[in-house]
């Protein structure tokens, strides 16, 4: 059985350090142009040369997204950033559009391609069409059951294929959506998505001018845009025997702790199954904690055909049952840590550590001090963000470990 590659977003250095701390085979991240994530905090050349080392060093594969669809006044400018990174080792570029393929071709022509989602490959043909253009990999459709991909990777082995396993969904197909430019003017082609999608909306009747109507769901569902995330955890043992090469998850935009904790959880559950593929089950605890993560309900998507009613989500709020406090920076002699707070913590808080393959302990927080810009630790009994803390913990704890707390309510 072949292994598949575990594929995460790193929206930022402290991402992709996070993604491989927690398990990544491969990461993929964004320029500051043409990577369809604009607003991700993304990479400048120097930072992409530091990653790509990181990444390296660790054993770890890097992609970089180019997958906008660039108009023509935007050509001068993809030309030049393309030879800007050049000289580069990414082990491919994620693309869509077959001008940029074109002007890849022309600047780096050994550079091995991936075919990003927005190019919507749907069905066999099409993937062979990409592959006697040179692609190596295809990030095949959301759209696509678990019959067509086995049939696709079928035939046309020449190729690799990914498929996304969890995250957010787009309403539009493949993601190719125009909500964005006509309620904003903010195009999510060009990696300026406002995510419309996800705002609540109520319904106004033409001649009842002024009056809003809740849009109410039912067993026929709410046909309004919000979608429930993608989580394919279940369903692991499928996607991998369909011969998928990747399994990939969506969220460079998302923080640290949904990374960290949905690669603990698809790392564990991967591993599990290649080691014993007919005792594998999906354990309760995998899906208690990915349900902590800030999500909107969880749906299989189109992997067993149209979704209908599972798939749409009319509350546009998200469920969250824990908040994401802080992360660990240094580990010191005598179990010493050094912790970045990311949200307001204070004594009596039970906190707990949450490491790669699935490590936790728990701890209520008694005494620990703030460590000042300049000058010496100071014992506190609440912290804020941005402040770091030193603190002393009974069991092993690695730097890149993440603190969290049960949400508190009311």
């Amino acid at each position: 059985m072949h292994r598949p590659e575990l594929l995460a977003p790193a929206g930022n250095m402290e991402k992709l350090k996070i993604a491989v701390h927690y398990g990544a085979d491969a990461v993929y991240l964004g320029g500051q142009a043409f990577g369809l994530r604009n607003k991700a905090d993304n990479f400048s050349v120097e930072e992409m040369a530091a990653a790509l080392d990181f990444c390296h060093t660790k054993g770890v594969k890097a992609y970089l997204t180019i997958n906008s669809y660039p108009r023509n006044e935007s050509l001068p400018e993809l030309e030049e950033y393309l030879a800007q990174i050049a000289h580069l080792p990414f082990d491919a570029y994620i693309v869509a559009d077959p001008g940029v393929i074109d002007a890849v071709r022309q600047v780096s022509p050994e550079r091995e391609l991936h075919l990003s989602t927005q190019a919507n490959t749907i069905n066999w043909r099409s993937a062979r069409f990409w592959q006697q253009q040179g692609v190596r990999r295809i990030n095949l459709a959301r759209e696509m059951s678990l019959d067509n991909i086995r049939e696709t990777v079928t035939k046309v082995p020449e190729v690799e294929f990914e498929a996304f396993v969890h995250g957010a969904l787009c309403i539009s197909y493949s993601g190719r959506c125009l909500i964005s430019s006509m309620l904003t003017g903010r195009d999510a082609n060009q990696g300026e998505c406002t995510h419309p999608c996800r705002w609540s909306y109520h319904l106004v009747e033409e001649s009842r001018p002024g009056e809003y109507f809740p849009v109410m769901e039912d067993e026929n569902g709410t046909f309004i845009f919000n979608s429930r995330d993608l989580c394919l955890l279940e369903h692991i043992p499928a996607i991998v025997a369909s011969g998928v090469h990747a399994l990939k998850i969506e969220g460079r935009m998302k923080g640290i702790n949904y990374v960290a904790s949905v690669l603990r959880v698809y790392r564990r559950a991967v591993d599990e199954y290649l080691a014993d593929p007919a005792g594998w089950r999906c354990r309760p605890e995998w899906m208690e904690e990915l349900a902590k993560l800030s999500h909107r309900g969880f749906t299989s998507g189109f992997l067993f055909g149209q979704p209908h009613n599972v798939g749409q989500e009319y509350r546009s709020a998200y469920i969250r049952s824990h908040d994401f406090v802080g992360v660990v920076d240094e580990v010191r002699d005598g179990g010493t840590l050094l912790v970045s707070v990311r949200n307001r913590i204070k004594a009596g808080d039970l906190i707990e550590f949450i490491g790669p393959g699935m490590r936790s302990d728990t701890l209520t927080l008694q005494h620990f001090s703030t460590l000042p810009e300049h000058g010496a630790a100071v014992p506190a009994v609440c912290a804020n963000p941005n402040q770091q803390i030193l603190l002393k913990v009974p069991f092993a704890v690695e730097a890149g470990d993440l603190l969290r707390r049960e949400k508190v309510t009311g």
